[in-house]
């Protein structure tokens, strides 16, 4: 076996792609052999038989960020030849242009094709196919359009050009606007809808849309945890152990599973994120091995499964669970317990205390 195949040698992978076939498409990409669209597919299919893009990068030379451009736009190519485009379109992105069908993932089908062929007779370039689907992608979202604008993306660019020119007043950037209709209308209509506005110079002045009600995390404290619910005290050492390992994804930590269960969220503080299992039970203030002053009340208690060992240093102050009786406690032990631990209390929690509820429904209070 060589060096190369070495590198890229995957358990998993094996029953994909053999030895043999992965050498081959890795010598056709390192020495670029025939056409952009044949190189996406090659590396689509080293990424779907599990190669990471870095190792195809350091073995052909293409870039991670090449590698996803290639391989989206084969994709947008394969497409546009299903729905049906000329011989001269075919034939033009064939060889080039997939920085440019990459820009029109966006769109169907159909407005692929319909945009890939206007912009192989206008020949445009990447940053006026971007702009373009765009507008076809703004388009579809539409409520009512004037019925002189069509859904072709020649109609659909003169269709954003007119709106825009009918709301501006400088006549420079008004004609430059109207110019730029008249060169991508393609029904006549359309075209007689952006020529009235070389006599009529009135303003339709237009709302802005709202901002959207975005919200960045700036903290670690806000970002809170997922951690699911045993169940309230009185359980069982079975009702600890039948509360699955939580895997989660992404940077808001979406949680998977199947089945029903309780979950509730923590707020990201140190030491929830440094818990390797954690779980939650609920438990009344009074039930506590040192019950909390102040009414009884309802508290979660939150238990990291993976601290099952005991040592004078550091668990001398820390409280446990056990299995006493059939029942989960929670104790302390002076000296190394003879009990079988199930867990370390890592937080009890306290629910907010609110003098006045009605208090924070009113919005402009909040603010104050």
């Amino acid at each position: 076996m060589t060096e190369t195949s070495q590198e890229f040698s995957d358990p998993q992978s094996q029953s994909a792609l053999s030895e043999g076939a992965v050498e081959e498409l890795l010598r056709s990409l390192r020495r670029k052999e025939g056409t952009w669209f044949e190189w996406g597919q090659s590396c689509q299919a080293l990424q779907k038989a599990g190669y990471d893009p870095q190792a195809i990068f350091e073995a052909t030379g293409f870039e991670p960020i090449q590698q996803n451009q290639i391989i989206v736009a084969a994709q947008v190519y394969a497409t546009i030849l299903k729905v049906g485009v000329s011989d001269a379109v075919q034939s033009y992105f064939g060889q080039r242009g997939s920085d440019i069908l990459y820009e029109l993932r966006i769109l169907n089908q159909e407005e692929r094709a319909a945009t890939a062929t206007l912009i192989v007779e206008r020949n445009l370039d990447v940053d006026e196919a971007h702009e373009i689907a765009k507008a076809v992608k703004e388009f579809t979202r539409l409520g009512k359009v004037p019925e002189e604008f069509t859904n072709h993306p020649g109609d659909i660019v003169a269709y954003q050009v007119w709106r825009l020119a009918r709301q501006k007043s400088d006549l420079q950037e008004r004609s430059r606007l109207i110019a730029r209709g008249l060169k991508y209308a393609h029904s006549p209509t359309a075209r007689q809808q952006i020529e009235t506005l070389l006599t009529d110079f009135s303003v339709q002045p237009s709302r802005p849309a709202p901002r959207l009600p975005v919200y960045r995390l700036e903290t670690d404290d806000n970002a809170p945890r997922i951690l699911p619910v045993v169940g309230k005290l009185p359980l069982t050492r079975a009702d600890l152990q039948a509360v699955p390992l939580l895997d989660t994804t992404g940077p808001f930590r979406l949680v998977k599973f199947t089945g029903t269960g309780a979950w509730v969220p923590m707020p990201g503080w140190q030491v929830i994120q440094a818990a390797e299992d954690p779980v939650v039970l609920l438990c009344d203030s009074d039930r506590l091995p040192t019950p909390l002053p102040g009414n009884p009340e309802e508290v979660l208690v939150v238990v990291d499964r993976a601290q099952r060992k005991w040592d004078a240093e550091s668990s001398i102050d820390s409280y446990f669970i056990v299995d006493h009786a059939d029942q989960l406690q929670l104790q302390w032990f002076e000296t190394s317990p003879e009990n079988q631990l199930l867990g370390r209390v890592i937080l009890i929690m306290r629910p907010q205390k609110v003098l006045d509820e009605d208090y924070t429904k009113d919005p402009w209070q909040i603010d104050e």
